[in-house]
């Protein structure tokens, strides 16, 4: 198995299945996990009833999303595991060849691409880079995560062998970290060049902004040290500022 896909659902109804849509089928390199948390809605009906995209899937209570992505990591098969979660989706019929192929000709620790934001109707918003102003870069290392989150936690793609676990003391924003972590093992990133995911905004860390900024804070203290941090927030801050004035859109 060469790539395993990891669905997060928890009383996902309303989007779960423009995810399922997306998923290819028949695909023998291929394999698609759905870690669901417990749902009481009509998660598990569309998971059955899109079962044959569907590789295998368990529904439990868990401890939040990060601890689904663990269980999803522990349970994949793939020599490389890329999240994908509900209302999310892949971006268009040719991606997956296009990552299998770059998988299989490179053989890079990490394979990254942009995003593509789109809103609860599933209309495009733009892509992430043009939206937040950080251009993903021609090599991504992990000291590109000073000032934020380089890349959209859907369009990254790493090796199993050097994914660590999801840090859960970090509730809000222990993607940012495990990125770090996952660039701090890794020899080789490949920028794909295009977008390779349709990201619903709004997701869990927007849901709780002011949270998710402080965790993701104390994550990149860590990593960069403490006045380095406030230094780059303040820099964050004022291109947020600077962007919502000239766009006259929200950037957070």
């Amino acid at each position: 198995m060469l790539l395993t896909i990891i669905t997060i659902t928890f009383n996902a109804e309303r989007f779960l299945e423009r995810t399922l849509k997306s998923m290819p089928q028949d695909n023998q390199e291929l394999e698609y996990l759905i870690i669901d948390g417990g749902s009481s809605d009509g998660t598990l009906a569309l998971i059955n009833q899109y079962q044959n995209k569907i590789s295998n899937w368990v529904s439990e209570p868990d401890k939040g999303i990060y601890d689904a992505m663990n269980k999803g990591l522990k349970l994949a098969k793939g020599q490389y595991v890329w999240f994908m979660n509900a209302g999310d989706q892949i971006f268009d019929n040719q991606t997956i060849d296009h990552v299998l192929e770059q998988i299989k000709l490179t053989n890079a620790d990490v394979l990254y691409g942009d995003a593509d934001l789109v809103d609860n109707n599933g209309q495009s918003l733009g892509l992430r880079s043009d939206f937040t102003t950080q251009r993903l870069p021609k090599q991504l290392t992990w000291q590109r995560f000073e000032r934020g989150m380089v890349v959209c936690h859907q369009s990254f793609i790493t090796k199993k062998s050097i994914a660590p676990p999801y840090i859960l003391d970090h509730f809000y924003s222990a993607d940012i970290d495990w990125e770090i972590n996952c660039l701090k093992a890794a020899q080789k990133t490949i920028n794909l060049n295009q977008p390779i995911s349709k990201y619903l905004t709004g997701g869990f860390s927007i849901k709780n902004l002011r949270k998710s900024l402080w965790d993701r804070f104390i994550i990149l203290q860590k990593h960069f040290g403490f006045w380095p941090t406030l230094y780059n927030h303040f820099l964050i801050l004022g291109r947020g500022i600077i962007k919502m004035v000239t766009s006259g859109k929200k950037y957070w």
